[in-house]
């Protein structure tokens, strides 16, 4: 089993940044894939962002690219989301995810990002 916790959501004005956090515990060895997903308020959750834990490669939705930066640090345990240009449609809770070598899905309980003046 993998635990996920996430930081690092707020309250941003649009054109600002904030970097999400998420720390990996459990049989993290197991992990093959760390991402993000978000879901607004009445949509379906939706794939931001991945990274391959031991090969480093790196996936984004088309509606972040440019915007959106993941990246891992191992010795941590940690995935980040660095989010800048943000704008109201970003508003969503955020959650972190992990897919095992064994296709097994984790998710963190979320963390809020509102973007709005």
């Amino acid at each position: 089993q993998v635990e996920l916790v996430e930081s690092g959501g707020g309250l941003v004005q649009p054109g600002g940044s904030l970097r999400l956090s998420c720390a990996a515990s459990g049989n993290i060895f197991s992990i093959k894939f760390m991402g993000w997903y978000r879901q607004g308020s009445g949509k379906q959750r939706e794939f931001v962002a991945a990274v391959g834990t031991t090969s480093g490669n790196t996936n984004y939705a088309d509606s972040v690219k440019g915007r959106f930066t993941i990246s891992r640090d191992n010795t941590k345990d940690t995935v980040y989301l660095q989010m800048n240009s943000l704008q109201p449609e970003d508003t969503a809770v955020y959650y972190c995810h992990t897919r095992t070598l064994g296709g097994m899905d984790n998710w963190g309980t979320g963390t809020l990002v509102t973007v709005s003046s």
